[in-house]
């Protein structure tokens, strides 16, 4: 049984859909996806998905395990599909300051937690809010890259001697994210496909203090925290404190899509992708029932094709057979 569940005005709508309806479907690696579904079910504490998980120890025909115990359900809020990329940024830094490394990456200070908002980035920036206090965790050389850091949400900042640390976040000053992109193209410094990541990093480097005051649009500041304890082989650690695998972890709005399901997305745009991905993640900028951000892998060249990705698509939730039924109104079950 198909259906759509309530409208634009009580809130999302749920439509039922056939494994046939996902477009590449068979043609997917299902057993990659199922190993990145192990990795955080266990996580999940729901009853359903407790079984399922225990369910998924065992499986040894992944498309099979797929389509036995869960149901594809597109949930919709009136909005587009709109994919983005992110990645883990490296950056180059030091334990202590130095002349070259000077801008520091801060862990969250306690009066932070208990107000929300806190202060703004220009105001922590600008106002020395957090000098002094002990809440260093490193220090980097490049001032952007630190800002793409906090979008990115986690990284790696390798010392002069070789050795790296790793950080992921550890919280927000709770003001709203504002798009730099989107004001450059405000302003008219930039037509809107002529931004990417790489581009907005070039230009504030060649106009230091517009550049400055331009990343002082967006007043969300991010705080992280040291999680070195993560293998350099593996991801950084997503919303469910676990690795998250580049080409198979999304993030999403939690609102929507429960964190650790299997979401199947159909990307288009100049390099179409049919995948089944796990939903691991979340990001400040990832809000809706149809955005999603793929976890496109670390260092440089992951960042230069995460900055570029902006395209539309779909993408149709895997719930477990009960759950999926349960959203429909009743006089569609």
């Amino acid at each position: 049984m198909t259906g759509a569940a309530a409208d634009a005005n009580t809130g999302p709508s749920f439509a039922i859909l056939g494994f046939e309806d996902l477009d590449g479907w068979a043609m997917d690696d299902h057993a990659a996806a199922l190993d990145v579904f192990r990795n955080t079910c266990g996580d999940m504490p729901d009853p359903d998905w407790v079984t399922l998980c225990a369910v998924a120890a065992d499986a040894r025909d992944a498309r099979q395990f797929f389509e036995l115990f869960f149901r594809p359900v597109m949930i919709t809020d009136g909005e587009a599909g709109l994919f983005t990329g992110y990645y883990e940024p490296e950056l180059d830094g030091s334990p202590v300051p130095t002349a070259r490394y000077r801008h520091p990456i801060y862990a969250m200070p306690p009066e932070a937690r208990a107000a929300t908002p806190w202060l703004s980035r220009r105001d922590i920036l600008a106002g020395g809010a957090l000098s002094g206090r002990g809440l260093e965790i490193a220090w980097v050389d490049d001032p952007v890259e630190l800002f793409f850091l906090q979008i990115q949400g986690s990284g790696r900042v390798r010392y002069p001697d070789g050795r790296y640390i790793r950080v992921g976040y550890g919280g927000a000053n709770g003001h709203p994210y504002r798009s730099i992109g989107q004001e450059m193209v405000r302003r008219g410094i930039y037509q809107p496909h002529q931004v990417s990541a790489e581009v907005i990093k070039n230009w504030v480097r060649r106009n230091p203090a517009d550049g400055e005051e331009l990343l002082f649009h967006n007043p969300s500041y991010v705080f992280f925290r040291e999680v070195s304890q993560v293998p350099a082989d593996k991801g950084p650690l997503g919303a469910m404190n676990r690795s998250i695998t580049a080409m198979r972890t999304i993030a999403v709005d939690p609102a929507y899509t429960p964190l650790g399901a299997p979401v199947w997305i159909e990307k288009d745009g100049a390099d179409p992708m049919r995948r089944l991905m796990i939903a691991q993640d979340t990001g400040s900028a990832i809000k809706g029932a149809q955005r999603a951000d793929v976890f496109i892998g670390s260092g440089d060249d992951a960042g230069r094709i995460a900055g570029t990705l902006r395209d539309p698509g779909r993408m149709v939730v895997l719930m477990p057979i009960q759950r999926a039924y349960a959203l429909l109104p009743e006089s569609e079950q």
